[in-house]
């Protein structure tokens, strides 16, 4: 059975996501406090096998070159955010498009959601959809930054709202002291999802 721990770090509210199944961990935008990462792991005596980051933004990848380093494993990201993520390339697995992964027990499916950065994703795992700056719980990322796009954000919310209704959302930050929901709810209460919905004949 898969576990879910979601770590809060950074001044940003930010959240990384420890995954972990038996002694096999995943974590989903490791961006602050590698040391507190690294000092979890040992505590709870898990092996790292992958990294995932949902965007390139600084301060969803900020700290992270360390980590991957020290585990010697690639973080993967989605080809059109390694620019805008600053990393270098001997430390990433950059990938194109929608992709499913297998690593160590866990598989992860990368849907891209362009909107909030060009190469943004969400990470879907079992019934769980890590979604980073795509989709929050009533709301929607940023759309007003390089390489964001409205329209892309639109058709994105769009796509998401069409996964089934009980997928689990964690979303990238703790804004407003709520990180998770349901696609199920935000189909009804988000009104960015609700309007993407409403205009899908135009947005398609």
């Amino acid at each position: 059975m898969m576990n879910i721990e979601v770590l809060e770090l950074g001044p940003m509210g930010n959240c990384t996501y420890l995954l972990s199944q038996g002694q096999d961990a995943l974590l989903i935008d490791p961006g602050w406090d590698m040391n507190f990462i690294e000092h979890t792991l040992t505590q709870k005596n898990l092996t790292l096998r992958g990294v995932f980051f949902t965007h390139g933004h600084f301060d969803h990848v900020k700290d992270c070159e360390p980590l991957l380093r020290a585990h010697r494993l690639p973080g993967y990201l989605e080809e059109n955010d390694v620019a805008l993520s600053g990393l270098p390339l001997e430390v990433l697995h950059p990938y194109r498009g929608e992709q499913t992964f297998a690593v160590g027990p866990f598989t992860v499916h990368a849907i891209p959601t362009p909107g909030h950065t060009a190469g943004g994703v969400c990470l879907q795992i079992e019934d769980c959809l890590f979604t980073g700056d795509t989709l929050f719980p009533g709301a929607c990322g940023r759309v007003d930054l390089p390489s964001s796009d409205a329209r892309q954000m639109r058709k994105s919310l769009l796509l998401l709202s069409k996964l089934p209704e009980d997928t689990r959302v964690y979303a990238g930050h703790n804004y407003g002291g709520k990180c998770s929901s349901f696609i199920g709810y935000e189909r009804v209460h988000n009104p960015f999802m609700r309007h993407a919905i409403k205009d899908e004949k135009v947005i398609s």
